[in-house]
């Protein structure tokens, strides 16, 4: 004779609760801020162990991709890094130009760093801006950056993105950043250019960035950091 499990009247609570709270965030809708989203997540963050924050991060992922933007995926990182924090919902694509035009066409775009220098395009694509990068935690490099025509503002913890079409040694490059107040980090390079992680939110007018090595050279967006 099978056996019925016993009830878990308390457990089962719990898990409703969640199924109502989710319901009840999917009929609000999103913020409509970029920033704002990322503040209020790093409030709910707050204070929580590593296994909660990934439970928690799954969940409100899966909301916001039911209710916001089309997603797409590009490269074989980006696609298990948009299923693990976006579940299925992101469109796999073989190149990153079909990304950049489905990003160009209202979609967000998460695109491997390792697929070529695609993120140079960007310069050219001032309607596109890297809103995200993941991974998002701040002991962690970026592998993979998500574009779209949103715009990203300042959220108190963010990495800023800037290219250089500079031929001067990375580590030279890093040293004239920091003479001019900014902290950088070389993260990827290809086709006579480099792309560079600035610390902070650093607005593609900022005088530091002026006498920057390289003739063509620009902030390409910025993401926020958990």
């Amino acid at each position: 004779m099978l056996t019925e499990p016993p009830a878990d009247e308390e457990r089962l609570a719990l898990e409703q609760a969640v199924a109502v709270a989710a319901r009840a965030r999917l009929a609000a809708g999103g913020r409509g801020s970029l920033d704002g989203d990322a503040i209020a997540l790093r409030a709910v963050l707050g204070g929580m162990g590593p296994a909660e924050k990934a439970a928690v991060r799954a969940v409100l992922g899966r909301l916001e991709a039911a209710a916001g933007r089309p997603l797409v995926a590009c490269g074989a990182l980006a696609q298990v890094l948009a299923a693990d924090r976006w579940g299925l919902a992101a469109r796999p694509l073989a190149e990153a130009d079909q990304a950049l035009t489905a990003a160009r066409e209202g979609a967000r775009a998460l695109i491997d760093l390792s697929t070529r220098p695609w993120w140079g395009r960007l310069l050219a694509l001032p309607m596109l801006k890297v809103i995200a990068a993941l991974p998002d935690d701040a002991a962690g490099s970026p592998r993979a950056l998500m574009v779209s025509t949103e715009t990203p503002g300042p959220t108190g913890d963010d990495r800023t993105f800037w290219v250089t079409d500079s031929a001067w040694p990375d580590a030279r490059i890093v040293e004239a950043l920091g003479q001019a107040g900014l902290a950088a980090e070389f993260l990827a390079g290809g086709g006579g250019l480099k792309l560079f992680v600035l610390t902070g939110y650093v607005q593609a007018e900022d005088p530091r960035l002026a006498g920057a090595p390289g003739g063509l050279t620009g902030v390409i967006g910025a993401a926020p950091v958990f």
